[in-house]
C-alpha cells in the first residue's frame, strides 16, 4: 500500500430545505389556515477515526465530499426529511487545517470517535410558522440556509511511542525489522526508507511500544532538503526520541547535533522528549574503538549511550527496556 500523509480536500454541509407555502384546501374548509410545514436540515460532515487505516490515499482519488441537502417541507405541516451526514473515515493521527491559514483546526487521534467538522444550514420555517392573529393567511416561507463549503488539508501524523531517527543508512530499518515485527525495505544505500515503518515492540507480558523507522534526516532536513521534510511531521507525537549512530561516524556528536537542530528547527517543543542514543554497527569497529563510544558524552543525554548491532544481536534487550523505561516516564 502506498503511504500517503498529506492531501487537499474540499468538504462541504447539505443545505437546508425550504419551508412549503400552502394552504388547507378541505372539502368543508373553503377558506383553510397556512398548513406549509418546515425544511428539512442539511446534513453534516464528520470525520471519524478509523484504527484499521495507516495511510490517506484514498483521498488522491477523492477529493470533494459533499452532504446531502435537506428536503423542503410540504403541505400539511409535513416536515422535510434532514440531509444525510457525510462521514469521512480517517487514519488515527490524522490533524485537520484550513487550507489557506494552515491553522489546526481538529487533531484526530483517539480512535473509533466522531467529530462534527461543517454543520448542516437550518432549514426555513413554512408559513404556517408565521400564522399570528393579525395575519392569519401568511404568505411566505423561510429558505433554507446554505451549508458551509470549504477546502481542508488532511496531515497523518503517526501515533508512535518511540522515533528512530537518524542519518540515512545508519541502520534504523534493519534495527526495527529485528526488534519488532514490521519489515521494512533493506538495503546498503541511502534513502532505503521511503516511508516512515511502524513496529509493535513486545517485551513481556503487558509490556509492549510502538516505535516509528523514520526516513533519514539530514542537515536542512527542516527546510525540505533530502526526504527529512516530508515525514518530521511522524515524530511530533512520540513520547521517546532514539538517536541512532553509526559506530564508524568521525564524529558522533557533530551528527547528533545536527539531528537534534533538525528536530527543533521544526518544532522547538521537540526539545522535552526523552531521548536516547546508541551507536549501531558496532560489528565494524575495534575494541578501541568501542571504548572510546562509550565515554561520548552527548547534551542533554543522561548514562552511557549503547553500542548495538542489529544483525549480531547485540545489546538490542537492553536498548528494548531501555525505551520501554522511557515510554513508562512518559
Amino acid at each position: 500500500m502506498k503511504f500517503i500523509d498529506y492531501v487537499r480536500i474540499i468538504v462541504k454541509s447539505g443545505d437546508g430545505g425550504a419551508g412549503h407555502i400552502s394552504f388547507r384546501r378541505e372539502k368543508f374548509v373553503p377558506k383553510g389556515g397556512p398548513d406549509g410545514g418546515n425544511g428539512g436540515k442539511g446534513g453534516d460532515v464528520i470525520f471519524r477515526t478509523d484504527p484499521h487505516m495507516s495511510t490517506l490515499l484514498d483521498f488522491k482519488y477523492h477529493r470533494n465530499f459533499s452532504a446531502k441537502d435537506g428536503e423542503p417541507g410540504q403541505k400539511s405541516r409535513k416536515f422535510g426529511k434532514d440531509g444525510k451526514d457525510v462521514i469521512i473515515k480517517v487514519p488515527c493521527g490524522t490533524v485537520v487545517k484550513d487550507a489557506q491559514t494552515e491553522e489546526i483546526i481538529a487533531d484526530l487521534h483517539e480512535p473509533n470517535k466522531d467529530y462534527v467538522f461543517a454543520e448542516g444550514g437550518k432549514g426555513g420555517k413554512g408559513n404556517a410558522e408565521f400564522a399570528t392573529p393579525t395575519n392569519q393567511t401568511p404568505r411566505y416561507a423561510q429558505p433554507g440556509i446554505p451549508g458551509v463549503e470549504t477546502e481542508i488539508i488532511l496531515e497523518l501524523k503517526l501515533i508512535a511511542d518511540v522515533g528512530i531517527v537518524g542519518y540515512p543508512n545508519v541502520g534504523k530499518s534493519t534495527l526495527i525489522s529485528v526488534i519488532s515485527e514490521a519489515k521494512p525495505k533493506i538495503a546498503d544505500y541511502p534513502f532505503t526508507t521511503l516511508t516512515p515503518n511502524l513496529g509493535m515492540v513486545r517485551i513481556a507480558e503487558g509490556k509492549s511500544f510502538v516505535v516509528a523507522d523514520i526516513p533519514g534526516l539530514i542537515e536542512g532536513a527542516s527546510e525540505g532538503k533530502g526526504l527529512g521534510h516530508q515525514f518530521l511531521r511522524h515524530v511530533e507525537r512520540t513520547k521517546v526520541l532514539l538517536f541512532i549512530i553509526e559506530s564508524t561516524s568521525e564524529n558522533p556528536k557533530a551528527d547528533f547535533k545536527v539531528l537534534l537542530n533538525e528536530l527543533l528547527k521544526y518544532n522547538p517543543e521537540m526539545k522535552h522528549k526523552n531521548k536516547l542514543v546508541c551507536f549501531s554497527k558496532s560489528d565494524l569497529v575495534d575494541e578501541e574503538t568501542r571504548k572510546k563510544l562509550l565515554k561520548t558524552k552527548f547534551p542533554g543525554i543522561k548514562g552511557t549511550p549503547l553500542i548495538i548491532s542489529a544483525p549480531m544481536m547485540e545489546n538490542l534487550d537492553e536498548l528494548k527496556w531501555a525505551m520501554w523505561g522511557m515510554v513508562e516516564l512518559g
